[in-house]
């Protein structure tokens, strides 16, 4: 029985090799997202086109508008009269104006007119303007210190949240396309004739996305710490048994949805409607949960990567350990126990 049931998991593995589709989604797709997600899309605004509006020039007035000018996140664009400012905003010449007070020796009164028409934009450059009118420098405000990513990179929260996208795509969706194609085709019933067990069979499928899913967890990893420079501090071992539960709780929702639907098609639509879009939405991988109204906060607490996503920051990015993240860890650990007992339950009795 053990040597037939090795003999399966060799033929599943080398029919997934065999297929140059299935590779690619598996090993190809993940390390593209990554460095999309990690360079392509960025929140940090690093180019603030921004002039400067004065009804006299003063010494102290050419001061702040050398550190302005010298500040490496902002383009000075030069000075305009103060009547031109919204014509100059509309026209798209700059993104900020700061208009210093004909009595900004006395009072360091100022304005910033910014661009609002992109909010994230906006903000950032309102922020970096503020720290300098108010004399401070860097990404600090006057008693705020910034921890654990000091710079704002982007990658620090898009690294976790992909990772819970990655695994969920491949463990989840590649699984259940794989277990259904045997139910379309009619052989997963010549299968389960073998003297191998029904269960014994399923999980020798799933082994083959377990090994590339971690595959892409080491490439992920090597990717975070040498391309996107997150510091990966916290325990590796907190990290990979994390991971590990979580890979374990897609294969298992791999599982359920090949008992719920009977086509391929079908199990793509459940795989993406159910699964991937709240990873995406309700996860806090894009938006703050804290954020949401109160019932779609109390629908996310059901979705594996909200408790994953958090954990994998807590120790890739705050370099922390077990001792932080064991709530999350709890409750993968109990999602995947209920998830794989429910669906090899199911599974068994559609089969029959």
């Amino acid at each position: 029985m053990k040597k037939s049931f090795i003999t399966f998991i060799n033929k599943e593995i080398f029919h997934i090799i065999r297929d140059p589709r299935t590779m690619l989604i598996a090993l190809l797709i993940p390390i593209v997202q990554m460095l999309l997600f990690g360079f392509a899309i960025s929140m940090e605004v690093n180019d603030v086109e921004v002039m400067v509006a004065a009804p006299k020039m003063t010494p102290a007035i050419e001061t702040k508008v050398a550190q302005i000018s010298h500040n490496p996140y902002i383009t000075f664009k030069g000075y305009i009269p103060t009547e031109e400012i919204d014509r100059t905003i509309a026209a798209n010449k700059t993104l900020a104006v700061v208009v210093f007070s004909r009595d900004y020796d006395k009072t360091g009164e100022t304005q910033v007119v910014v661009d609002a028409s992109n909010t994230v934009t906006a903000q950032t450059s309102a922020g970096y303007l503020t720290q300098i009118l108010n004399g401070t420098t860097g990404n600090s405000a006057p008693g705020i210190t910034i921890l654990y990513n000091p710079q704002l990179k982007s990658g620090y929260n898009f690294v976790p949240g992909i990772m819970g996208l990655i695994f969920m795509l491949i463990c989840a969706m590649l699984t259940s396309v794989s277990i259904v194609r045997e139910k379309e085709t009619g052989t997963m019933e010549i299968l389960l004739v073998s003297p191998i067990r029904p269960v014994m069979i399923v999980i020798a499928k799933m082994i083959p996305y377990f090994i590339l899913s971690c595959i892409d967890l080491a490439a992920i990893l090597l990717i975070s710490k040498y391309a996107l420079g997150l510091p990966l501090s916290g325990s590796l071992l907190a990290l990979a048994v994390t991971s590990l539960v979580y890979i374990i709780l897609a294969l298992a929702l791999g599982l359920f949805v090949s008992t719920i639907v009977d086509t391929q098609m079908a199990a793509l639509l459940v795989s993406g409607m159910v699964f991937i879009i709240p990873v995406i939405m309700l996860s806090g991988m894009m938006f703050p949960i804290e954020n949401m109204p109160l019932p779609l906060q109390w629908i996310s607490n059901i979705v594996p990567a909200r408790w994953y996503i958090p954990a994998m920051r807590k120790i890739m990015v705050e370099g922390l350990g077990f001792s932080y993240i064991y709530k999350e860890l709890i409750i993968l650990t109990l999602m995947a126990s209920a998830l794989i007992t429910i669906s090899v339950k199911r599974f068994k009795i559609r089969l029959q």
